[in-house]
Order: C-alpha cells, then structure tokens, then sequence
C-alpha cells in the first residue's frame, strides 16, 4: 500500500508521501537509542510536565486534529474530535497516576529490605492500525513515555499526516528530541526492525495476521510484545432487559467508527421472547441513520476507510447469503456515489455452520441470531476464535453472575456498551490477542519488574 492520503469519501487523493530509506531508518532508531539513554534519567515531574502540555495542544487543537482523521479514514468529524478528547484524557491519566504506579514496593522477606522496582525496557516500537488513527497511538504513547521509554512509531499507510501530527504534538509538548519518532515505511521494514537490538519490544494492534506475523519476528529474537487484534464481540439480549435502552445502544455500538472497531458489537444473541421486537426496533433505527459527508453535522455513517474493505465486506454478505443467510436491510454497496459507502445491513436467519458466523465484519454490518435461553446464548457467544470484549444486558442477579463468569473475552460490560477507559485494562484472549493497555497492567507491560534483595 502506497503511503499517501487518499479521502474515504471521495476517492481523491490529498497527499503522498515517500517512504524512508533504510538509511534513514537507522539513523532514527540510533536517535531513539541515543535519546532512551538520557531519557531515562528525567523523573516522573518531568515527564508528567511534557505530557500535561501535549494535553494542552490536543484541547486546543482537537479541531484540527480531527478533520486530518476525517479525510484520511473517514470518520465522522464529531467522532474525531471526541478521540481527540479521549487521547487528552488517557494523557492527563499517566501523567498524573504512572509515579504511583511505578513506585517501588516493599516486600517482606528474609532480607533486610527487599522491594520490587520497575524500570523502563528501552525503545518500543509501535505499529498501529487506521481505525482510530489517534487513539490508538497515544494508549501506547502515554503510559510508555511516561515509564522513561521511548517510542518509534509504525503507522498504517492511509494515515500518514495522522502519524506526523502525533510525533510533532510530543516535540512541541517538550519531549528531548529523540523520544518519539514516526517511521514512515511499508509493513515489509517491521521483521528488520524488529531484528535490530536496540529495540527491546513491540506492541501492534490490528488483524490476526498483522499479529502473528509480528509475533514470529519478535519470538525468533525472543522480545516482549502486546498484541490487540480482531474481534467479533458478542451483545447478548435476556428477556429481562430494557429492551429500548438495549437498542438504542446496539445501534451505537454496531455504528461507531463507521461500524470499524474491534470492540464493536457484531453479534447480536437474542432471546427467543423478545427477538422479533428487537428486530422490529433494530431495524426502525438502522433505516434512519443518515450516510453521507463525514465533516457534515448531521452525518451519521461517512465511509469505509478503503476501497479493500468495502470489497471485503461485500464478499462476506455475498458468501452469508449463499450459504442461508437473509438480508433485511441494506446489504448493497452505494454504488451511484464516490466513496467507500456501504448501508446499515442486518443479516438474520444465519445457520450455525454459515462460514461467515464466526467471522468478524468490519463495516456497518449487524449479524443477528436468536436463542432459546442463556445456556444457548452463553455456548453461542464462546463459540468462536476472538475473545475482545461483550456486551449482555439482563435484569436478572443470577443471569449477571453467569454471564460475568462464563463468557470469554477480555471484558464483560453488562447493561452497557463495550469501551476502552484509562482506568480499566484493556486487550483480549484467544485469537484477539494478549497483554493489556490502559490501567496499571497496561504501564507494566514494558518495564523490567525487578526484585531486589538486600542485606
């Protein structure tokens, strides 16, 4: 894939940008290496100082910032302003708890002291998906940063002027020159990097095969890595939930980010008693989202990032359709415009041995199954490769307990829609990846967890 700007919604291309030569990458990751060296000696006043800075220049930029995600993966402008938000968020979040998190802790042993301390692990390298072109950096960046690492940046090829907003945001914030480099370079250039010695471990979110592919390079040179990869979240209905608020909220949680989330609601599980209502009210809602112009007000579907993925998405409900499926909405590219625009679709009737029912869809795309009781739903809802996140919505103590303690995913929202929260960890099992961001886990996943034993 060519590293340019290319508008989701019109087709346009905005900006191309050429990759770097080898040259020039080592001559990046021997800055960052030079940089960790010195970086790692400033304190957490320090550190917390640069970043609450970059909180500033979100705030007062978000506007800006959003409308380079807008046309560089179509978005919708008020979605990208709240990302904005959200990374400014995640920022104040380290720079205000990562001293407390990485302080040292006593340990009571036969020593005279001993304690465990946390220390930083080197150069990290990042390589990030297009989907939430900010967010995603800046999970990584902030509590990496703050733990004295430093960060070399991989973005996905479509978002080329996101990738350099980010690394200029942590250089006008006040980040030693050095701490946090965007590497403008093909997918091809991650093994090489990740064979160089001076890059201590990685983390990538994105597919399975972006993953695994990461995963071998980094094993043969046996470093740490964090993966976050697909996902077909579950978004179980019991008969005792509120079955308005429960609607209302698979919309958004089918629909955000133009329906391109890992942690979006894809699967939708119904009991039998209230399926044909909620299909009703699914379906009345689906019909009056508007598609159209991500920069417009009122826009609430812009288009699919790419023309690839809105191929990929009419093949699966082509392929569901062969194999059983039915279409009630939707379910055609909108073909008499430019842009990557594909409807609001929800497909029912799906048999279990239907090869799309295990896959996961990204785009606007509903999948909705019915089931007689919560043992089906719960079978149902484990029954496939990914374990990210799942949403379940009941009223009943016992049906919460079950559902909390069986379901398998790395979260389990109940009554709510599945989101990523600083304060919370966040990653998954399975085939969905391993390690966790945000929270306290998500800082020690890249420092050196040390004992030390003194007498």
């Amino acid at each position: 894939m060519a590293i340019a700007t290319i508008n989701p919604a019109t087709g346009e291309t905005l900006k191309v940008f050429k990759p770097l030569e080898d040259g020039e990458i080592a001559a990046k990751v021997e800055l960052a290496q030079q940089s960790f060296q010195e970086y790692r000696q400033t304190s957490f006043e320090e550190r917390s100082q640069w970043l609450l800075q970059a909180v500033n220049i979100l705030e007062q930029e978000k506007a800006d910032f959003a409308k380079i995600m807008t046309l560089e993966m179509g978005k919708t402008l008020k979605s990208a302003i709240a990302e904005v938000e959200k990374c400014a968020l995640v920022c104040r979040y380290y720079a205000e708890n990562a001293a407390s998190f990485l302080a040292d802790v006593t340990v009571k042993t036969d020593a005279s002291h001993s304690f465990i301390k946390y220390q930083p692990l080197g150069v990290i390298l990042a390589v990030m998906p297009w989907n939430f072109p900010f967010w995603q950096v800046f999970r990584f960046a902030a509590p990496a940063l703050m733990a004295g690492n430093v960060g070399l940046l991989k973005h996905a090829s479509n978002v080329p002027q996101c990738a350099l907003a980010i690394e200029d945001i942590f250089h006008r914030a006040g980040f030693p020159k050095g701490v946090f480099q965007t590497l403008l370079i093909g997918a091809t250039k991650v093994a090489d990097l990740m064979a160089d010695d001076r890059i201590k471990a990685a983390t990538l979110t994105g597919s399975e095969p972006a993953g695994a592919s990461l995963a071998v390079a980094s094993g043969k040179q046996i470093k740490k890595t964090v993966l976050e990869l697909g996902g077909s979240d579950p978004f179980i209905v019991l008969e005792s939930a509120d079955l308005e608020l429960a609607v209302a909220t698979a919309v958004t949680a089918r629909m955000i980010n133009n329906g391109q989330s890992c942690i979006a609601a894809k699967r939708f599980i119904v009991a039998d008693q209230i399926a044909d209502e909620f299909e009703k009210m699914l379906l009345a809602k689906f019909q009056t989202l508007k598609i159209g112009d991500p920069l417009a007000d009122d826009t609430d579907i812009g288009p699919l990032a790419t023309p690839d993925i809105l191929q990929d998405l009419e093949n699966q409900v082509k392929i569901a359709v062969e194999n059983g499926a039915k279409v009630l909405t939707g379910g055609n590219a909108l073909k008499d415009q430019p842009g990557n625009f594909y409807p609001p679709t929800i497909i029912i009737d799906i048999p279990v041995e239907n090869p799309i029912a295990k896959e996961e869809f990204f785009g606007p795309v509903a999948l909705l199954f019915r089931v007689r009781d919560i043992n089906e739903a719960i079978k149902l809802a484990n029954d496939i490769p990914f374990g990210l996140g799942a949403s379940a919505w009941t009223n009943n103590e016992a049906e919460k307990n079950r559902l909390i303690q069986e379901i398998e995913a790395g979260a389990v929202f109940i009554n709510g829609m599945v989101k990523s929260d600083p304060r919370l960890p966040f990653g998954g099992i399975k085939r969905s990846g391993y390690g966790r961001e945000l929270s306290i886990q998500g800082i020690h996943e890249f420092v050196n967890i040390k004992t030390v034993w003194m007498r």
